[in-house]
């Protein structure tokens, strides 16, 4: 009975052991690698963590305007990772923005795939 006990236990501490053996993980956005414990912004404009057993964490960085004149657009700069309001007939001039809310989008995943 002692030895089945004994078993469970070491099987039980496999999927730990897992863990260990993935020092990277993936970021399936940009199709890239990173070591446990980094950071880094993806092509998304995400900022993510490589927190340990293969997990990542990410987030947006940007707010997306929601209050703004009638005569102006919302226009997403991907370059600088945030939106700019502009006039609808002169791009070259920038509106007010009156609300502004960040939005917290966050994404947790766990990569399955393998490096070595």
């Amino acid at each position: 009975l002692n030895g089945f006990v004994a078993a469970i236990v070491q099987i039980s501490d496999m999927p730990h052991l897992v863990c260990w053996l993935k020092p990277h993980c993936k970021d399936d956005t940009d199709e890239t690698w990173h070591a446990v414990g980094s950071s880094w912004r993806n092509s998304a404009c995400m900022d993510c963590t490589c927190s340990g057993c293969c997990s990542n964490h990410c987030a947006l960085i940007y707010s997306i305007p929601r209050s703004f004149p009638s005569d102006c657009e919302k226009v997403f700069d991907q370059n600088a990772c945030e939106y700019r309001v502009l006039k609808k007939n002169d791009p070259s001039v920038e509106c007010p923005i009156y609300e502004s809310p960040h939005e917290y989008f966050t994404a947790s995943f766990i990569s399955h795939s393998t490096k070595d």
